[in-house]
């Protein structure tokens, strides 16, 4: 019998806890042998759950209890959350996390204290919710160079951006409306300012490309500043506005990795991912394009993907399944400074001006547009630097990069 404690019992510990409980027979049959829930570690009170005679409030009862095989930790953040993951590692116990800030910041750190421990750390639930990507990233693909990987890495924002397009409804609007559905938090900073799909990209970075990447390596921009004329002009050109997260692998081995919104043209299988869906897609050297669509977030997918971890390890009790890359360093990650693309850009001038500037350029139209506005796609492919530079005398905007 393995038996499993659970740290935290919000949104995502109490989903691991009904799908350990509600699915244990099955559970057994695939995992070889009982899986049994045996502590929850919580400092509120929860009388009336029915898990109410397994709660503790002292991580130490679950880090001295030798019974116990694997913690999953669903506290969040990287404060606590570190700590304990840390103690409960080297204790001798497999943890399985959906926390992506704790990954994306220490995955380095704790993977190796796993392997020194001869214990397992899986965070299969840190990216993409219950879509399968880490799993297949490390092990299908593994006979693959990956060459990119880029995709739709927060549902939040995909929803906001969705609203934005099929209901003509303002940022602020959509906004407002996905924090009404449970779709954003109060504070909706760390989705629509970026950051959710920059620790999602490290992750993902490290277990394609070898090596950990942090997020303050990655340039991070979100959608705040994506208004509905944008919308009108992507449209109108036959794209769609989308927040993605991209990793690439330059010539020289360092990997270009950061998260702006794109726009994508409406043929592309990233532009049918709507609402509050993920969907990520893996370019190998063999295998061409593959994509990874799903629930990239919500309560019980993200607990499917955390107990398959724990259903893993417990197959295999006794056996290191090895998750690990080579240490990060200023070398890793290059930034988008080499990374040319064309470029989407609406200002506060002539048309005439966006010509001059930037050369061959497909001029844009949307109902009701101001005389003084003009919107383009550029035809030439330019880095960060070289548009900035080019439009030095011009009032911007916005500028997107147009996804190849």
């Amino acid at each position: 019998m393995v038996n499993v404690a659970i740290l935290g019992f919000g949104t995502v510990g109490s989903g691991v806890a009904e799908v350990l409980t509600g699915h244990e027979s099955s559970i057994a049959q695939k995992a070889d042998g009982l899986v049994k829930l045996k502590y929850i570690l919580d400092v509120r009170e929860f009388p009336e759950s029915p898990f109410a005679d397994r709660f503790v409030k002292d991580f130490s009862v679950i880090e001295s209890d030798p019974e116990v095989d694997i913690v999953v930790e669903t506290i969040g953040g990287a404060t606590v959350a570190l700590d304990f993951t840390r103690r409960a590692l080297a204790a001798g116990k497999s943890v399985v996390t959906s926390n992506k800030e704790l990954v994306a910041t220490h995955g380095y750190e704790l993977t190796q204290l796993a392997r020194e421990k001869g214990v397992c750390y899986l965070f299969e639930a840190s990216v993409g919710g219950g879509i399968p990507i880490i799993r297949p990233l490390s092990q299908c693909l593994a006979a693959n160079e990956i060459l990119e990987i880029y995709g739709i890495l927060n549902g939040t924002t995909n929803y906001i951006l969705t609203r934005m397009i099929k209901a003509g409804l303002s940022f602020e609007q959509a906004l407002a409306e996905a924090q009404e559905k449970g779709y954003a938090e109060r504070d909706p900073s760390a989705d629509v300012e970026g950051h959710d799909a920059c620790r999602k990209i490290c992750i993902l970075s490290a277990i394609a490309f070898g090596r950990h990447i942090y997020p303050e390596q990655v340039p991070t921009q979100g959608i705040t500043g994506v208004t509905l004329a944008d919308v009108d002009y992507a449209e109108g050109a036959g794209k769609k506005i989308k927040l993605l997260g991209r990793a690439i692998k330059m010539p020289d081995g360092a990997v270009c990795a950061y998260v702006a919104p794109h726009l994508i043209d409406v043929s592309h299988p990233l532009a049918g991912v709507d609402d509050v869906f993920n969907g990520i897609s893996v370019r190998g050297d063999a295998i061409g394009d593959v994509m990874f669509y799903g629930r990239g977030a919500g309560k019980l997918p993200t607990a499917s993907a955390v107990v398959a971890d724990v259903m893993d390890i417990a197959r295999n009790l006794g056996h290191r399944k090895a998750l690990c890359w080579a240490p990060g360093g200023p070398d890793a990650a290059c930034g988008t400074g080499q990374l040319a693309s064309r470029w989407y850009v609406r200002a506060d001038a002539r048309a005439e001006a966006l010509r001059s500037a930037l050369g061959e350029v497909k001029l844009l139209a949307r109902p009701g547009a101001p005389a003084e506005e003009a919107a383009c796609l550029t035809e030439g492919e330019f880095t960060q630097a070289q548009l900035e530079e080019k439009l030095s005398g011009v009032e911007v905007r916005c500028a997107l990069r147009v996804l190849n």
